[in-house]
């Protein structure tokens, strides 16, 4: 089923090529957006959650293999997250389109990681789009922070579920909530 934010798009898309084509006998060039406004107009996403992703694009997905009665053979296993990681040739082609979703300004790949909203060592989907995203290494939002500081808190709630204070799937909720305040939310900091 089409959600209506994703549908949005496609119809303004069939709008304007049905527009085009009827135009298309007349003398005069329609004017071209400049590249930043067309970027802004194709963006299906918003930054206004920043440092958090868009939970209508990004709402993260969990690897259905990852449950907390298989934590001790899956991501507590040293090397799990590597044999999951997907290629780095589908996850840079993803970034190249998220990061035109997502209307950044700056579309320089390299200041962005294709970031795993739930990390695969916290039992996150490793390919399913839903938990991929284009996370800004620089600053961001009111908080100020970036890709680095997500990942510190992503370790520390490994190491909270891998040790057994912390289950999995409040782990999962915390990060997915509001990964700035996850490790307060679960009382790890």
């Amino acid at each position: 089923m089409l959600r209506a934010h994703r549908l949005a798009p496609a119809v303004a898309t069939v709008v304007l090529a049905a527009a085009a084509l009827a135009t298309a006998g007349t003398a005069h060039a329609a004017p071209t957006a400049p590249a930043h406004a067309r970027a802004a107009l194709d963006a299906t996403c918003s930054q206004a959650y920043l440092p958090l992703p868009d939970p209508s694009c990004t709402p993260g997905a969990t690897n259905p293999d990852v449950t907390q009665d298989t934590i001790d053979s899956t991501i507590c296993v040293g090397g799990y997250s590597t044999s999951i990681r997907p290629s780095t040739s589908y996850t840079n082609r993803l970034k190249v389109q998220q990061i035109a979703q997502y209307g950044y300004a700056d579309t320089n790949t390299a200041d962005y990681e294709e970031d795993h909203f739930i990390p695969l060592s916290l039992g996150g989907h490793p390919t399913d789009p839903h938990n991929l995203w284009p996370e800004p290494h620089y600053a961001t939002g009111s908080s100020g922070q970036g890709s680095t500081d997500k990942d510190a808190v992503e370790y520390k709630l490994y190491r909270a579920v891998c040790n057994h204070q912390v289950d999995l799937v409040p782990a999962q909720q915390a990060i997915v909530t509001d990964w700035t305040t996850a490790l307060s939310v679960l009382g790890l900091g």
